[in-house]
């Protein structure tokens, strides 16, 4: 599975009003292992910079003066995003940019109609909810170093993401670390081996009727605010309407 993290910065807020992008950066993910191939654009954005816009990146049009336009940087950009999932955070925002340097450009589509869009806001929302969710926060949650960001970059940003996304969205994807079967069913066997058989019961401590009833109400809660509520609840209940207890003798 190939994705790309990707991220812009941009002369303003509203493409709708001519705003431009003035860096992209992007960083491939191959199969959930940052590959170190990335891909960076400085670009000339024909046009003045907001102040409030470099007061976040940094890049002023002294700088940008006789880099590349964004026509020129185009059939690069899109070599290397093609057919891949994008990741970014805000998609929206990021998408929106790129579709007015696209429709410049006078392509006849937008991003989402080459590649598949996943913004890791609104999954960062749907798994932290009533939390921040900015890229510095989730970098304090997942504990991911962005010490060296002082200023936004487009690359730099783009490489952060990737370490959260890949935090955020992580787990055990195989039992010790391999996915042959016959090495799982030896290791397993092997630590089955090293037990004792006279080791004493593992005790099981119920929880009490309070726990029970502060449970409930965390699920509630969730129901309230999570857009897909508390999943593990409504899966519960499908299971048990699926298989429901045996009647009595």
């Amino acid at each position: 599975m190939r994705q790309v993290v990707l991220d812009t910065e941009t002369t303003g807020l509203e493409p709708e009003k001519g705003h431009r992008v003035v860096e992209l950066g992007a960083v491939e993910i191959v199969d959930r292992q940052v590959t170190g191939k990335n891909v960076q654009f400085y670009i000339d954005p024909e046009r003045e910079i907001d102040d409030a816009a470099y007061d976040v990146h940094g890049l002023d049009n002294a700088f940008l003066a006789g880099k590349p336009k964004f026509a020129e940087v185009a059939e690069e950009f899109l070599a290397f995003v093609a057919d891949a999932e994008l990741i970014m955070h805000n998609a929206p925002f990021d998408v929106s940019f790129i579709d007015y340097e696209l429709s410049l450009l006078d392509v006849g589509y937008g991003l989402a109609e080459r590649c598949t869009v996943t913004d890791s806001l609104a999954l960062a929302r749907r798994r932290h909810p009533g939390q921040k969710n900015g890229l510095d926060a989730l970098c304090r949650r997942y504990h991911v170093d962005n010490t060296k960001r002082e200023l936004h970059g487009a690359l730099l940003d783009a490489e952060i993401l990737a370490d959260v996304y890949l935090a955020m969205t992580g787990g055990q994807m195989t039992l010790f670390g391999s996915s042959d079967e016959a090495d799982l069913a030896a290791a397993v066997e092997h630590e089955a081996l090293r037990l004792p058989t006279d080791r004493p019961a593992v005790p099981v401590r119920l929880a009490t009727p309070a726990e029970l009833a502060a449970h409930e109400a965390y699920l509630d809660d969730l129901d309230r605010v999570a857009e897909r509520g508390a999943v593990w609840r409504h899966a519960a209940s499908r299971e048990t309407a699926d298989h429901p207890a045996a009647d009595g003798p």
